[in-house]
């Protein structure tokens, strides 16, 4: 997608080319698009990235806290700098299958990552929610997850209106430390 920030006319800009940030790309969303690495059963051995998280350490695996039930970790392929999730450790695929431990700590880590969020960003405001089940657009339906997506006053702009595009100013690792550390205590 080439995105044009000046009124000059408009010129042939090849690959590998100075455009002076002329050019804006997300290439990282087109793994998603594409459906890269989505699971292909109901474990880690079948390609479940909810699976097999947990068995990196949370810098490899971008995970920012870890309860007994669930633990949090940030998208991929954030809707906004911060956007995260809070998933159950157990493989299941709908919120009427936790059982009341799971529920509970599900809602307090729910809690926790706001608090973190506006602690370390500033957050206005929050999206909070799961799709049950690919029909309701769940990206990988065969593992609950939870998304917690931070919002701010005039975060919409015209990169995602026009240019079905967020710009993300961090580094996943870098947002990932600063949600670590301020994760409330519990």
């Amino acid at each position: 997608m080439l995105i044009r920030m000046s009124s000059e006319p408009e010129q042939q800009i090849g690959v590998g080319t100075a455009d002076a940030f002329q050019r804006l790309w997300t290439p990282h969303r087109m793994a998603y698009i594409q459906g890269e690495n989505k699971p292909t059963g109901p474990g880690a051995a079948d390609g479940c990235p909810f699976c097999s998280l947990p068995a990196k350490s949370d810098e490899d695996g971008l995970i920012i806290a870890r309860g007994s039930g669930v633990y949090a970790v940030l998208n991929l392929y954030p809707y906004n700098g911060g956007h995260l999730m809070v998933v159950p450790f157990r493989h299941v695929a709908d919120y009427t299958e936790l059982d009341e431990a799971e529920t509970s700590e599900l809602a307090l880590f729910t809690k926790r990552a706001m608090a973190a969020l506006r602690a370390a960003s500033g957050a206005h405001g929050f999206n909070i929610g799961m799709n049950q089940g690919s029909v309701a657009g769940a990206g990988i339906a065969a593992h609950l997850h939870q998304h917690v997506v931070p919002r701010w006053g005039g975060d919409t702009n015209f990169m995602p209106v026009v240019g079905h595009t967020k710009i993300l100013p961090q580094l996943l690792a870098d947002t990932r430390r600063m949600l670590a550390e301020a994760w409330p205590a519990g």
